[in-house]
């Protein structure tokens, strides 16, 4: 059906040719239509620019076509997310015109209403600074790390191999490569897509260990070393929740458990993938941490932390307990807003479970300075990253850098179908049919990938320059407004008070902080109550 166009022109540019040359010429008049779109289906399944085209070769032009007499509305960009700002209508554009590399400026000023609840915006300086020529990159690793890594301010977020396609897998890890930022593997364990380029990974383990698990589905030491002692693999991520479905596990559908996907996981093939919703590993906060370590000491001391979306505050406040009883920490902590995730999910927990970002990131960023823990490790952010002004703005409430997984889908060619689990995206990024997946062509997809995020971070050291800012460790609440109606205005500072450093420890905190850490413990998960 996809080719049925194109297949529909051929056949009839055949028939008018041989009726012309046995019948009448006059049959060749209809060659002057049929030749062209023949010409035209050849060329869109032979280019290797737009994936769209190459899987629905004449068919695909109609979309550009009604596009060009009707502004495209895309779900994405009418949206709210779960703290209520309005995302940017014209973003999943942007990202689009940064990853092509063309002109990124637009005119006649902002189309948001400025005097709506939610608008917000940072305070420039009449002095700006010099913007920074050099990328600049954070370090990632904590008194016990030995071999830290630089972290660039935007990565690519987790999504595996197996949600994704096999190029487009291999087009994120070769942009990474390109601009010297990392890729974060998904759950789905280590494929020879993502080593081929050797961009550099983040591995990410989640609860059913893929990758790194004995037959019965639990950790295997042994396995796991072996892997992550690898040149390619700078950080480990352990996956306790995600923001799609914080809560919740998974399951691959045993039709697409193929040869290739199970031998990576180390699952049976043909058999349905099960991600239970819990950990094997750990049961307690303080096995948790203990499991950080054994990780950390298994793959020689790289940096290894965790990832999560905050749901009852208590058990985050438990881990930080841990932390302290056990005088060692994770790396890094990723904070995952409810509002995120790429996959597919039930929509009670797209729209109604898990913290969204702000409030997840600014409490875990206070519940590490109250606990004294803030300097130990480093803090990123993920959920609906897509602008400099996000990734600044991520920062200012606590992060120190950012992963972006839908925005990098766009830079990919995703047009948001949202057909990601049925096994049919019509642009090969989220498929693994064979004959889908070749619509997407690593070396222009990849380039994409470099160019959106180099063109987002230079984007983001002018916003920092504009600010009168020299480093983005410099951003506080205090720079970040936001309406609350038409004639009130607070700074994240008035909205989100932070704790003083050691406040928690030292006893001073005052209600609810005090009553939930003196709730927490580091030997079990959740409230007695």
């Amino acid at each position: 059906m996809r080719y049925l166009a194109l297949w529909s022109v051929v056949i009839g540019t055949v028939v008018f040719a041989v009726l012309g040359a046995l019948v009448s010429a006059r049959f060749f008049w209809a060659l002057v239509v049929f030749a062209p779109l023949c010409w035209m289906g050849a060329s869109d399944l032979l280019q290797t620019e737009h994936s769209l085209r190459r899987n629905y070769p004449l068919l695909a032009r109609l979309r550009w076509f009604f596009e060009s007499i009707r502004p495209e509305i895309q779900q994405y960009f009418v949206e709210r997310d779960t703290d209520g700002r309005p995302f940017n209508h014209d973003a999943r554009s942007q990202i689009y015109e940064r990853a092509k590399n063309v002109n990124q400026e637009s005119a006649f000023g902002t189309e948001l209403d400025v005097y709506a609840a939610g608008y917000e915006w940072f305070t420039h300086s009449i002095a700006p600074r010099p913007t920074s020529s050099e990328p600049i990159k954070q370090r990632v690793g904590g008194p016990h790390c030995k071999q830290p890594y630089d972290m660039a301010l935007l990565n690519v977020s987790a999504m595996s191999f197996g949600a994704l396609s096999k190029n487009a897998i291999l087009a994120l890890n070769k942009g990474a490569k390109m601009g010297g930022f990392a890729h974060d593997t998904g759950e789905g364990g280590l494929s020879e897509h993502h080593l081929k380029h050797g961009g550099d990974l983040i591995w990410e383990i989640g609860s059913g260990y893929f990758g790194a698990r004995t037959p019965d589905g639990k950790f295997d030491p042994a396995r796991f070393a072996d892997q992550a002692q690898r040149d390619e693999v700078k950080c480990i991520s352990i996956k306790l929740s995600q923001g799609a479905k914080p809560g919740l596990g998974g399951v691959m559908p045993a039709k697409k458990v193929t040869a290739e996907i199970a031998k990576i996981r180390g699952v049976p093939e043909g058999v349905a993938c099960i991600s239970p919703p819990f950990h094997s590993a750990f049961g307690t906060p303080r096995e948790l941490i203990l499991f950080v370590q054994q990780l950390r000491e298994l793959c020689h001391g790289k940096p290894v932390g965790f990832k999560l979306c905050i749901g009852r505050r208590v058990e985050f406040l438990s881990i930080c307990k841990a932390m302290l009883e056990l005088q060692t920490a994770p790396d890094f902590i990723i904070v995952d807003g409810g509002e995120g995730g790429t996959g597919a999910a039930p929509l009670e927990y797209e729209d109604h479970v898990g913290v969204p970002l702000t409030e997840g990131l600014a409490f875990v960023n206070d519940a590490l300075v109250g606990a004294g823990l803030r300097n130990w490790m480093r803090i990123g952010a993920s959920g609906k990253v897509a602008s400099a002004f996000d990734i600044a703005r991520r920062i200012t409430q606590g992060a120190d850098y950012c992963n972006a997984a839908r925005a990098m889908m766009f830079a990919l060619g995703c047009i948001q179908s949202q057909r990601c689990h049925t096994d049919t995206c019509p642009v090969g990024v989220a498929t693994q049919n064979p004959r889908r997946i070749r619509a997407l062509v690593v070396e222009d997809k990849a380039t994409r990938v470099y160019h959106y995020q180099r063109n987002t971070v230079t984007e983001l050291h002018q916003l920092l320059a504009s600010l009168g800012l020299d480093h983005p460790d410099e951003l506080h609440p205090g720079l970040l407004l936001r309406r609350i109606d038409e004639t009130t205005v607070k700074s994240y500072a008035e909205l989100h008070p932070s704790l003083s450093p050691g406040e928690l420890v030292g006893g001073a905190s005052t209600s609810p902080w005090s009553e939930q850490w003196a709730t927490a413990t580091p030997d079990r998960f959740g409230s007695p109550r």
